[in-house]
């Protein structure tokens, strides 16, 4: 009886060390993949998910391939109202994506956005983020910002204030 005991004792604590084995290996790789995603020159871009204006949904994993400017601005923000027809004339002059976010509860209502819209004459897309989840994610305190990204979905520079379109045709033509 003991034997058995014994036996199934050594068994059970081998299972369990082969379960733990490979149990923290997956854990591991699943780390390491996280490990890459971030908000620093270098990392992942965090993905997300947000509907435009008029109803569609844009998620930055959709757009790995293409380099994209990630933007986050308010209509209230003098320096995003200067830098606007910037990013308009670089949406119509040069390959690249614009996701524009705009951190819709900073704002009084959605109609200043549409009403922003038209007066730029803005033909790129337009996101909504509602309580400003993914500008905090991204850190966009300071408005606006700007996360330029790869072709692989990593962060190739960010910048914190206006951007001129030389700036963004150069910044682009660094990219891969």
């Amino acid at each position: 009886m003991k034997k058995w005991i014994i036996i199934i004792a050594v068994v059970g604590l081998l299972g369990y060390a082969v379960y733990d084995f490979f149990g923290n290996q997956t854990d591991e790789s699943a780390e390491e993949e996280d490990a890459n995603v971030g908000i620093e020159k270098g990392d992942m871009a965090p993905d997300f998910e947000l509907e435009t204006l008029d109803g569609g949904k844009v998620k930055l994993s959709d757009l790995r391939g293409e380099k994209v400017m990630i933007n986050f601005w308010a209509t209230w923000c003098p320096p995003c109202r200067a830098e606007m027809p910037d990013i308009q004339k670089f949406h119509e002059n040069e390959e690249g994506t614009i996701v524009s976010v705009n951190l819709t509860d900073t704002e009084n209502s959605v109609r200043n956005v549409e009403d922003f819209i038209d007066e730029y004459d803005i033909t790129f897309d337009v996101l909504s983020d509602p309580d400003s989840s993914i500008g905090t994610k991204y850190e966009a305190q300071a408005l606006p910002t700007s996360y330029l990204i790869n072709t692989k979905g990593e962060i190739h520079n960010i910048a914190v204030g206006p951007l001129n379109y030389e700036q963004m045709v150069q910044a682009f033509d660094e990219m891969d």
